[in-house]
């Protein structure tokens, strides 16, 4: 097989009888070539079928054009939703996205933050993993003055511009519905406290019982790992002790759904014995049975939020120079017939 020949500036320069930086010029916009040799660049570069080199343009410009994405996981529906809103905002700028995964392994979120460096990346939005103890890794960015922006998972002491919903406040109101419905032993299954979204909720959950005057019960409270199989730990652990709940609230919905499967295979009512709440309206909350009353966490525009973020301060230029930003977005209560006992 004959390999295709690629067309080149100099192609469209030979074929318009002009230099090749005149094309270039052309094909960029630049001020000083005339809209008629734009024209004519442009017609003559179609005709041609002429595709530009994007590395070789990198090289020139010193940007890549490609925005790193790190994210825990794709399986989980919440962090696809955040990145179609950030690709949506990307393509508007003609970005690309590069997404890596973590795993929610420390040491992958490492890897992937060196893949986004050597790529030579123009920014980096990322999720902090569940296993990250220390964010010591992510300040290798800055120092190497590369825009960083954090979304729902994120550290404060990083100082760099992020994007959270009120994480706080989906879980006092989440706890306060509950205590609408009539609960009055309401349990938590939360997850990891050094993550700060999960600790976040477990005081939204505190504060919610004190402010109506209920004892914050330890035995009610179980701590353990954010999924199916460990909400569905937690609940047996709960469902053991003296004090037995008549309401959960769960950290987020895949240990909502193993604390609902505990619930089920006790022959417990819900939500008629126990009513349960989760946390990120995860897509299959909808569909079970009882459907998962949740909290939204606005993940589209989550996405777009951070996006903006990262273009509204590179443009601006000194991105670390900027005072830091932390945009909160309000969370969306998603009642289902899990919770609802009234």
């Amino acid at each position: 097989m004959v390999p295709i020949q690629k067309v080149t500036l100099q192609d469209i320069a030979k074929e318009l009888n002009t230099t090749a930086a005149t094309v270039s010029r052309a094909l960029s916009g630049h001020a000083a070539i005339s809209a008629q040799t734009k024209k004519a660049v442009l017609q003559a570069a179609k005709r041609l079928n002429y595709r530009p080199n994007n590395i070789a343009s990198s090289l020139r410009l010193g940007k890549s054009r490609i925005i790193g994405v790190i994210i825990p996981s794709a399986e989980i529906n919440f962090f696809g939703s955040v990145v179609h809103g950030i690709e949506k905002i990307a393509n508007e700028n003609n970005y690309t996205v590069l997404l890596y995964q973590s795993n929610e392994l420390v040491d992958f979120e490492k890897k992937g933050i060196e893949t986004f460096i050597r790529a030579r990346v123009d920014g980096v939005l990322a999720s902090i993993s569940k296993e990250s103890g220390s964010t010591a890794h992510f300040t290798e960015i800055k120092k190497r003055g590369v825009p960083l922006v954090l979304f729902d998972r994120v550290d404060d002491k990083l100082g760099v511009p992020s994007v959270v919903v009120d994480d706080y406040l989906g879980a006092f109101k989440a706890t306060q519905h509950l205590i609408d419905q009539g609960c009055t032993r309401i349990a938590h299954i939360g997850g990891q406290q050094h993550v700060q979204i999960f600790a976040q909720r477990f005081r939204g959950y505190r504060d919610a019982l004190q402010r109506n005057s209920m004892d914050v019960n330890e035995e009610l409270i179980v701590i353990g790992d954010v999924s199916i199989e460990g909400g569905r730990n937690c609940m047996n652990e709960l469902w053991q002790r003296q004090v037995k709940p008549d309401g959960v609230f769960a950290v987020e919905d895949f240990t909502a759904l193993g604390a609902m499967q505990a619930l089920k295979a006790a022959s417990v009512e819900i939500p008629a014995e126990v009513a349960l709440i989760g946390f990120a309206n995860e897509a299959f909350g909808e569909y079970i049975t009882p459907s998962l009353s949740t909290v939204d966490q606005q993940t589209i525009r989550m996405g777009e939020e951070a996006a903006r973020l990262f273009f509204t301060r590179s443009a601006a230029g000194r991105f670390y120079e900027q005072p830091s930003q932390k945009l909160v977005l309000e969370p969306v209560l998603l009642y289902r017939k899990s919770s609802l006992k009234n």
